[in-house]
This record gives C-alpha cells, structure tokens and sequence, in this order.
C-alpha cells in the first residue's frame, strides 16, 4: 500500500534534525551506505551483526527491539554520526516519512466499492495506523493484524488464520497481496497469493492486477 519515502530525503531531513545540513553529494553517499545495510525499502538483504542478531530476530514482535535492531542496522554504514541512526528511525516511524504507492486508493476505492473486505496484515514493530491515516488509506481498513500486537509475523500461519478471522472469510476465498516470500506463507492456509514487485515510493507497483484477480476468482 505504501513505502517509506525516498532514502535520500529521509536522510536529509534526519541529518537536518541532528543539525547538520549536507550537500547533495554528502546525503547520496550515506544514502547509498545506508541502504546497502539492508535499510527498509531498499531492496537490499538486511546486513544483521551478531551484536543486534537477538533485536533484529524479535523487531516485529516488541517496539523496543525494532528500535534496537533499525538504529543498529543504519549506524554500522559507512559515514553515519552520532545522532543520524536515532533520527533516521524517527524518520521511518513518523506518518510522514511515508508515500503511498500510485494506484493504492483507486485500487481500494474499487475493491471496497464491490464489497471486498480488507485486513492490513503486516510484520511491523510499531503502530501503522497513523500512517496510514495521513496516506488517507485507513477508511478502507476493516481489520488491523499487526505483529507486534499479535505475537506471531509471517509467514507463521497464526497470523494469515487470525486475518480470515477477523474478517469472517474462509482462508480458500481470500487473497494475500504481497511483496515479499513472507507474504506467501498465506499459501499455508489455503489462501490465494499474489506477490508484487519491488517499487519506489510513488510509483505504480500493479495493484490494478488485483482487481481482475478478485474478479476473475483466480
């Protein structure tokens, strides 16, 4: 539905909230580095250090190890100063460091106007709502089935179960939309899978594939 903002502005803006302003140059650079350790939205395999392995093992499951784990993850890059790691994760967990994907609300709006109900089902350590209550995507969320409340992430099947419980839907008629081979755990259960590509904030990343999926019952 949505990703984090483009990794050169988040580093920018928590640069700025450190007191230091960068050149262009400067942010590109640790940019880059950032993202090379695996930094959400990157892309990039998560580069986890022994000395955090535990923080990044339970970072959906508890708030304060999902801190842990990021803030390690961005600090061991290349050129980051003190301060830049704490301010970066700041940065992910605020609703503005988020964009939503192009075709998120059209794809919505179709979905719930043809009576679809909708479960947000996301390995996450903190709380998603407010952002997505400033994309303006919350009003089509019928369930909220997030990790760290839960206690279980993906692909664990109890989580997929809990969703289709919640939505009163039998695990064959429901679709787990994804981007990652944790989201096909769904399978498990019976339920349909449909996994998207990798994208840049803003972009389009296909969802009007969903909308002929749930029409077609495929």
């Amino acid at each position: 539905m949505a990703q984090l903002e483009p990794l050169t502005r988040s580093v920018s803006l928590a640069a700025e909230s450190c007191g230091r302003r960068l050149d262009p140059l400067a942010v590109t650079a640790l940019a880059d580095a950032i993202g090379a350790q695996g930094w959400l939205g990157s892309g990039m395999e998560p580069r986890v250090r022994p000395d955090f392995a535990d923080a990044w093992a339970d970072r959906d499951l508890d708030e304060e190890a999902h801190r842990e784990a990021f803030t390690a993850l961005a600090a061991q890059a290349h050129g980051v100063f003190e301060g830049l790691a704490e301010a970066l994760y700041d940065r992910m967990a605020s609703p503005e460091g988020w964009v939503a994907f192009a075709d998120t609300i059209g794809t919505l709006v179709s979905l719930k106007a043809q009576g679809y109900p909708i479960a947000l089902v996301s390995n996450i350590g903190f709380d998603a709502r407010p952002i997505l209550r400033r994309l303006g995507i919350d009003r089509f969320i019928d369930e909220w089935v997030l990790s760290y409340e839960v206690g279980y992430c993906k692909p664990d099947e109890k989580i997929f179960y809990a969703a289709c419980h919640a939505l009163d839907v039998e695990p064959g008629r429901a679709l787990m939309v994804g981007d990652s081979m944790a989201d096909a755990g769904a399978a498990r259960i019976g339920a349909r899978c449909f996994l998207l590509p990798h994208a840049e904030a803003g972009r389009i990343v296909g969802l009007d594939a969903v909308l002929r999926l749930v029409r077609s019952g495929c």
